[in-house]
């Protein structure tokens, strides 16, 4: 069977542009150069056998009150085309035009007009079956503005309506791509949770599987299977990425599980588990869009990730790739100065103020590892990585 991906190993750059708490646009594109060192970050990805991206157009800048200027992605549209990249492209990574409030009517309308400039533009460029998110995180961002209320516009006590207008725009966003490129796939990507109850109160353990299954709720809306009034329908699932991060599992309105602790807490569910489960409930192609971690805790972490993903294909789940999200280091999205440290490379400052690419040696020998744990386990099919001459074992 042909991969779905170019490479099993993906590389996500972190494209989040919302307005944060401050009221400050966010633009991680610029923040961390990548929309201007595009080029150089792909051939990057050539030594570790990454040909797949993750990337995101921002709609905020493209869209100018109906026309569209897609001169902000056109380096990276470029580049991947020069190199031979397969970009899996969100069309918004939680920001919006500033004149648009996200629960008017003419949010749906306007953000399927702009999916489908979009998807033009790419179909022009030469990428005739895109692979496109439409709504990056629908879940978490119904969560972020309706219930944390750290993305604008901060409505508190509205998660289900944010839910179900992300929805319908989604499903009018999905109907203009395919209008503009029959050939698309449409990928919908959430955050893959596990919630359990305190141990002091195992009376709610209900609530908190009550609280778990909403993970699934965005997926069961595009289907038709919940809220059939949204107009969602089977097809509008088509793949399935699932984002996995240290604080994914935690208990009902507490404190994570904490995945660094020895031994760990025993409420911890395997990887592996959740993603069969994800498999078995929707039977759609599935694959882990983000994951990462910090500090000195990458290397450690993408081997387990990298164990994980190779027992659930063992046990038959058909993982079709692992995103290393973010490829380069990060801005925190409150503390704007304040860097993660969570990519193979991390970002220093030249005196000429450009942000040179520094390669975390540590976590550079952890991902081949762990790059060699999951080809072990893959079929030679599932195994095939195209252009991988400049790789390393």
């Amino acid at each position: 069977m042909t991969p779905l991906f170019r490479s099993f190993w993906h590389a996500g750059f972190e494209a989040a542009c919302h307005i944060n708490r401050a009221g400050v646009r966010l633009d991680m594109l610029a923040a961390t150069q990548h929309d201007v060192q595009a080029a150089d970050d792909y051939r990057n990805l050539a030594d570790f056998g990454i040909r797949t991206v993750r990337e995101s157009m921002r709609w905020h800048r493209i869209d100018q009150g109906g026309h569209y200027d897609f001169t902000s992605c056109m380096p990276l549209i470029d580049a991947a085309r020069q190199q031979d990249i397969q970009v899996i492209w969100s069309l918004c990574h939680f920001g919006w035009p500033d004149d648009l409030a996200l629960l008017s009517p003419a949010f749906v309308d306007r953000f399927a007009r702009y999916c489908g400039a979009a998807t033009r533009r790419l179909v022009e460029s030469g990428d005739t079956a895109p692979i496109i998110a439409p709504m990056n995180e629908i879940s978490f961002l119904a969560w972020a503005v309706g219930e944390d209320a750290y993305i604008h516009p901060a409505a508190l006590g509205k998660a289900g309506e944010v839910k179900k207008q992300l929805i319908r725009a989604t499903l009018a966003g999905i109907a203009a791509v395919r209008d503009a490129a029959p050939a698309a796939r449409i990928v919908h990507i959430d955050p893959l949770l596990h919630v359990v109850c305190p141990t002091e109160h195992p009376a709610l353990a209900r609530q908190a599987e009550l609280y778990r299954e909403r993970q699934f709720e965005a997926i069961e809306m595009l289907r038709g299977r919940l809220a059939p009034e949204l107009g969602g329908a089977p097809g509008s699932v088509d793949i399935i990425g699932v984002n996995f991060y240290h604080a994914n599992q935690s208990e009902l309105a507490g404190d994570r599980l904490r995945w660094e602790d020895e031994p760990r807490d025993a409420r911890w569910r395997p990887l592996r588990a959740l993603l069969q489960e994800m498999w078995q409930r929707f039977e759609r192609p599935v694959y882990l869009a983000e994951t990462s971690h910090f500090g000195a805790g990458r290397a450690r972490w993408i081997l387990e990730i990298a164990a994980e993903v190779a027992a659930a294909l063992e046990a038959g789940v058909p993982v079709e790739g692992v995103c290393l999200y973010p490829i380069i280091d990060r801005p925190d999205w409150e503390a704007t100065d304040h860097w993660h440290h969570s990519g193979l490379w991390d970002l220093r400052r030249a005196a000429d103020g450009r942000l040179e690419r520094v390669l975390c040696a540590d976590y550079a020998a952890a991902v081949r590892q762990a790059q060699a744990i999951v080809a072990s386990r893959r079929t030679p099919a599932e195994a095939f990585e195209p252009q991988m001459a400049g790789s390393r074992p």
